[in-house]
């Protein structure tokens, strides 16, 4: 005879002991550490991070093949002011781009999509220089506006570097020639006085020969 108590039924019919809590500690088989993990973006400031898809250009196939998908950033370094583009997949954190942005760089349009750009560089993404030419597409045409400004005004402003960089060293060479050149002149003028005297010493050896002929022409 089926039971009509609610409660007694509901007792029936849920599953013994799924959800009951016994109170017991379980060790861990395994103690696993705390390990610290570096990025190697310690040391820079983010300038710009942005989500975005990779292409390079393959020579050898003529044709474009995907790098990966993932965040695009400017990373500027906190001492020495230099700036890089580095580019992680999203999944597994691969870097696909990794190089620095100098002053002869460009960024333009690709092909008069809005959406994407390219540009040259000589990346070290696989842990050797290669010269690369990329195309970056983002979700929005908002997104490569901002990558490009970004960038162009990242390239002037290490060519604004390099040439105050040129012009001190230039400066500097100017003010090590000078240095030299007045040295030069005092040595110079150091000189002179000695010059003198070893022509005077000849002169009186001279004299004295002289005065000798005299005496025996006597």
């Amino acid at each position: 005879m089926a039971s009509t108590d609610p409660e007694r039924r509901e007792d029936e019919d849920a599953p013994a002991g799924d959800d009951e809590d016994t109170g017991a500690q379980v060790a861990p088989i395994v103690k696993l550490e705390e390990v610290a993990v570096t990025t190697g973006e310690e040391d820079e400031d983010a300038i710009l991070d942005l989500k975005a898809k990779l292409y390079r250009f393959d020579k050898d196939g003529n044709q474009w093949k995907e790098r990966g998908a993932g965040t695009v950033k400017f990373l500027k370094h906190k001492n020495n002011g230099k700036v890089r583009l580095v580019m992680r997949q999203s999944k597994t954190l691969k870097i696909c781009a990794n190089h620095l942005v100098i002053s002869s760089m460009t960024v333009q349009e690709h092909a008069g999509n809005e959406k994407s750009c390219v540009w040259h560089a000589a990346d070290f993404a696989d842990g050797e220089l290669k010269n690369e030419l990329f195309c970056i597409r983002f979700p929005s045409i908002e997104n490569c506006k901002t990558f490009k400004e970004t960038f162009q005004e990242i390239a002037e402003s290490q060519q604004k570097k390099d040439e105050n960089k040129d012009a001190s060293a230039a400066a500097g060479l100017l003010e090590k020639l000078s240095v030299e050149e007045k040295k030069g002149e005092e040595d110079k003028a150091g000189d002179t006085p000695a010059k003198t005297k070893e022509e005077d010493e000849p002169k009186g050896e001279a004299e004295k020969k002289s005065d000798a002929e005299k005496k025996n022409d006597e």
